[in-house]
């Protein structure tokens, strides 16, 4: 079972701090049933740094024991406006033409219109865009049309297994967002679950959605 979506790297944004933990949470993601993971360290203020991030995943992979790592970035919107479009041919998951990309929480309707230009573009440079955790943003928690939207011009949907427990903080919205993820499972929406893994306990939520949920919108009670 692959997972696309962690912050398993050591020392480069909010998620593992030292190798130490890195190793840790590989251990962690190995009890869950993970067989290989995309490390995919934040794009967006304040933790990017390309060359330490990579020399972190060098390190990592270096004390894995061969497990299969690949390394990847969640790119945050914003940051890759200011950045400029070229550096998604460096942002891309490495080997392969998949580019997990992070909206803006708080985005309106109309700012879904100028993303889907951006993905448009994306697309245009060779891309399969994913969408990271739509059921965070308030726009689709509002108005879950604009998720099917985005699957109709040819991107993927990961749904970030935290959402069993109403997200990691307050702030991405409690219920809504596990009301929103259960509306986008049921409307077949998710192409992919992935721990979004920021310490070792994220990945209890991740066995847990991956046993409660499939891929095709079907889901249990919980």
């Amino acid at each position: 079972m692959r997972d696309i979506h962690c912050h398993i790297l050591p020392g480069v944004d909010d998620g593992a701090r030292t190798l130490e933990e890195s190793l840790q949470m590989l251990q962690a993601a190995k009890d869950a049933g993970i067989t290989s993971i995309v490390c995919t360290p934040h794009c967006r203020s304040p933790y990017f740094d390309f060359d330490k991030m990579w020399s972190a995943f060098h390190l990592l992979k270096s004390k894995a024991g061969g497990f299969p790592l690949q390394m990847g970035f969640e790119v945050n919107i914003a940051k890759l406006k200011r950045l400029g479009l070229e550096w998604a041919d460096r942002l891309h998951f490495d080997g392969s033409d998949e580019f997990l990309l992070e909206l803006e929480d708080n985005a309106n309707e109309i700012d879904f219109r100028e993303y889907n230009r951006i993905i448009y573009e994306l697309q245009g440079r060779g891309y399969l865009i994913i969408i990271a955790h739509p059921e965070r943003y308030k726009a689709i928690q509002k108005n879950p049309s604009l998720a099917t939207d985005l699957m109709r011009n040819g991107c993927k949907l990961q749904a970030s297994a935290d959402f069993l427990n109403g997200g990691r903080t307050l702030s991405f919205g409690g219920g809504k967002i596990k009301k929103t993820a259960i509306k986008l499972f049921d409307d077949m929406c998710y192409s992919f679950i992935a721990s979004d893994a920021h310490n070792v306990k994220h990945y209890k939520a991740f066995k847990k959605a991956v046993a409660t949920y499939d891929l095709r919108g079907t889901h249990a009670a919980l």
